[in-house]
């Protein structure tokens, strides 16, 4: 993934609006079954604690790669009861009109649950299809603990950020994770078959190396997103990635960079299979990020600040993502706004609309859409039916 900054920036005007016109559930979560036209790009889901809004915006989110805003297992997301469940999406984009499902099913022998994707019908290879058609970006208040938690949620939220613009990075981290796992297991035996070792640890540096510069380019663009834009309520971030490799790792031709990567790994094994894990490698990557306006790391500024700082991030991966893919992502928005003040949910809205995507936001109250009028298609949700 190499991209020019500037002609990223040049495109963001470019990009093809992008939008699900329909959506249908069964026997997903709380919703039995579910119809639902959308007319609109701002989709605003009200209704009390429980009603379901969150489990509707899960569902969109199982429209792209990975277990979707929650990370819940298949079994959890079933209706109680039943087999599996279903989430189908008419999309218009670039390509015109396309239909996305995702369905989930337990096998009657074993009972695993396991999913299918199919694209206007046809059965995909891998859920990575679905970013042929669609990049959904999402914000929820489980995210709001991302600067003063575990690294592991950074890295998490990171990979994310980079799939949405090199599909190709999911496949990398789950094969790397995969290796990773065979290498802990082979030194935990006492294994000491050089063969195998030497070829599980090329395989690593190879993936490792791939995923730290793609992290480490989808930083710099970001960085130069938040740069070019302008002044706005929510603060402008400043990101430091940490690698996992050392400060100066990832600053030579990439053969050389795998080829220091396989001889750390070697030389790492006694302390390693001591450790019961792999010490070093992109699994220790970290994300730093700072209040600009103060230079203030983002993990001692205020709740408030660090969730403006969060939305500013997000807008801006919005901005990325059009620049870079040519069509607008669908961003899913939950209880965005409860914690802001009129001015700033005025601001956030405003900032939306000028991104061209379609948004879908829920809320307890639906005074807190009022800034949106006429732009939005409000929708009231209870106990899993639309009222």
């Amino acid at each position: 993934m190499v991209v020019d900054e500037t002609a990223a920036q040049d495109n963001a005007g470019a990009a093809v609006p992008v939008r699900l016109t329909e959506l249908r559930l069964v026997d997903f979560r709380n919703y039995a079954g579910l119809r639902l036209d959308l007319t609109g790009r701002f989709v605003v889901l009200c209704g009390e604690n429980g009603a379901g809004k969150t489990n509707l915006l899960e569902a969109v989110s199982l429209l792209s790669p990975g277990r979707g805003l929650r990370r819940a297992a298949y079994p959890e997301m079933a209706r109680g009861g039943a087999s599996g469940f279903a989430v189908r999406a008419g999309v218009e984009g670039a390509a015109g009109p396309v239909a996305l499902a995702t369905t989930v099913r337990a096998d009657a022998e074993t009972g695993s649950f396991a999913r299918q994707v199919k694209i206007d019908e046809t059965p995909a290879r891998t859920a990575d299809e679905l970013l042929d058609h669609l990049r959904i970006l999402w914000l929820t208040p489980a995210m709001d603990g991302l600067f003063t938690g575990p690294a592991g949620d950074r890295r998490r939220f990171l990979d994310r950020l980079v799939l949405t613009i090199d599909p190709a990075h999911g496949r990398r981290a789950a094969d790397y994770e995969r290796a990773m796992r065979s290498r802990n297991r082979l030194l935990a035996d006492g294994c000491r078959d050089e063969r195998w070792l030497e070829g599980i640890e090329a395989q690593m540096a190879e993936l490792g190396i791939a995923m730290a510069l793609a992290r480490r380019e989808l930083t710099g663009l970001l960085r130069a997103i938040v740069d070019a834009a302008d002044d706005t309520p929510f603060p402008k971030a400043d990101l430091v990635l940490s690698s996992g490799l050392g400060e100066d790792a990832l600053d030579r031709p990439a053969a050389d960079m795998e080829d220091a990567l396989r001889l750390s790994l070697a030389r790492s094994r006694f302390a390693d299979a001591a450790a019961g894990r792999s010490l070093e490698g992109p699994h220790r990557a970290d994300l730093a990020v700072f209040h600009r306006a103060k230079a203030m790391p983002a993990a001692l500024s205020s709740t408030g600040e660090q969730k403006a700082l969060l939305i500013g991030l997000i807008l801006a991966h919005a901005s990325l993502v059009s620049s870079m893919g040519g069509a607008t992502p669908v961003l899913l928005l939950d209880e965005i706004a409860a914690h802001l003040d009129a001015g700033r949910r005025a601001a956030l809205f405003d900032l939306i609309d000028g991104l061209g995507v379609q948004s879908f936001l829920t809320g307890t109250d639906p005074n807190l859409f009022e800034a949106l009028g006429s732009r939005a298609q409000h929708l009231t949700i209870r106990s899993g039916t639309l009222a």
